[in-house]
């Protein structure tokens, strides 16, 4: 039997001992997000680039669409087990800080090693609780509406003007659908247009600035709007309500009528044009529009960030986490891979490297984002920590869809949704 150099031996165990050594310096971050397979894709490359340029960091991904992503993560925090970093909506944030999910940032932005000098202080407002930063944006975008210009011009049909009225809207909507034989709008079924949209009327809100009661005092607004909705879901200008459950609410952009051509205009995101546009095919052709707004009135549309980066409280990483972070936010490399799918860039140095590069569909995001700031309502507040639930056990069942299946009449939805929400709010 042949016996083993000693020197092998040596090496080998020497071998043995550096890749032991390598596999518990090796840190494992779990970052986690929602959206489309073009951000999928984006991400996992700039996550690739990440672990290229920094040995020893390995980054597990963990992403879906929106409903299941927000599934997966409250199933995270319910087993003390959230990623160590996660994205965030200005909408839900509140509710993660109240629960002391997260890391407040202040220690890293103190020491510079995460870096906010490039970024508008005004966009971290919104993840800021009690004088402490609980999350950090990596752009800014607005809900906005899709029109596909091909669309309008088989219709024979001019663009509206970017100041477009409800009215407008209405008898556009109707009138691609009679032409085309397709609807006019595909998807005016979020949640989002009950809480942002149809108060055409400045400085109205969904909820009262201290969380504790329904905000607008006149329901009239909501009962013409959804008024409107049966009308065009009743003309073709809408797909119906029932049809766009029975998608089952994807929330993924790939899935919006406007792609497959079924309808002349959609509502989206405004970051969510580059993945919208992809999906589509390069030869189509699409602008995007602020929301309509009542006679006189304002666009409902305003500048938001897109989501938030956070990090979990309970991490065994914090460090890492916030060097990637910054890293994510703040490197020119990185937001070439991301290409300003999650949004106009905040970080101005980044924002400034990307503009000569810019394809049609970041080009239009930006214009859009440009007209937004200077003809849209400013930047609203928190959602109430009690927002998900409404949405579920409140608004759905007994408004949206009651009302949208014509069980009830858009007033006594109306005065279903008041008592509802005032009553969940007060229980809180």
């Amino acid at each position: 039997m042949n016996k083993l150099n000693p020197l092998l031996v040596t090496l080998m165990a020497f071998v043995l001992a550096f890749q032991t050594s390598l596999a518990q310096d090796e840190v494992q971050l779990r970052l986690a997000w929602w959206g489309s397979q073009n951000r999928h894709d984006r991400t996992i490359a700039a996550i690739e680039l990440y672990e290229e340029l920094n040995p020893g960091i390995d980054i597990v991904a963990e992403f879906d669409g929106w409903w299941q992503y927000w599934e997966m993560l409250e199933g995270h925090r319910a087993d003390s087990d959230l990623p160590d970093i996660l994205q965030n909506t200005y909408a839900r944030i509140a509710d993660y800080i109240d629960t002391d999910s997260l890391l407040p940032l202040d220690d890293y932005i103190e020491d510079g090693a995460l870096d906010i000098q490039f970024i508008d202080q005004n966009s971290l407002s919104g993840a800021t609780s009690a004088n402490h930063l609980y999350g950090i944006p990596l752009g800014v975008n607005a809900e906005v509406v899709a029109l596909d210009t091909d669309a309008f011009a088989a219709a024979e049909m001019e663009l509206p003007p970017l100041d477009w009225t409800w009215a407008d809207f209405e008898e556009i909507a109707s009138q691609l659908a009679e032409r085309l034989g397709i609807y006019g709008i595909g998807e005016l079924g979020s949640e989002e247009i009950w809480k942002t949209l149809y108060l055409g009327c400045c400085d109205q809100w969904a909820y009262a600035a201290d969380g504790k009661s329904i905000g607008y005092e006149d329901d009239q607004p909501l009962i013409d709007f959804y008024s409107m909705l049966l009308r065009l879901q009743d003309n073709g200008g809408m797909q119906p309500y029932a049809d766009w459950i029975a998608r089952g609410n994807q929330g993924i952009v790939e899935a919006k009528l406007i792609v497959t051509g079924e309808a002349a205009m959609d509502y989206l995101g405004s970051n969510q044009l580059l993945a919208m546009w992809g999906a589509s095919g390069a030869d189509r052709n699409f602008v995007l529009y602020p929301f309509p707004r009542v006679e006189d009135g304002v666009t409902q549309s305003f500048i938001k960030p897109s989501m938030y980066f956070s990090i979990a409280s309970d991490t065994e990483y914090p460090d890492e986490a916030a060097a990637f972070l910054d890293w994510f936010v703040n490197s020119i490399e990185a937001n070439e891979i991301l290409a300003a799918e999650r949004g106009v860039p905040l970080s101005a140095h980044v924002r400034d490297a990307l503009l000569p590069t810019l394809g049609p569909a970041q080009a239009e995001t930006f214009t859009v984002l440009g007209t937004i700031e200077t003809t849209g309502r400013s930047f609203l507040p928190f959602d109430p920590p009690a927002d998900r639930e409404i949405v579920i056990e409140v608004y759905i069942p007994d408004f949206a869809k009651p009302v949208m299946f014509g069980e009830i009449s858009p007033e006594e939805g109306a005065a279903r949704l008041r008592e509802g929400v005032n009553r969940m709010l007060a229980a809180q």
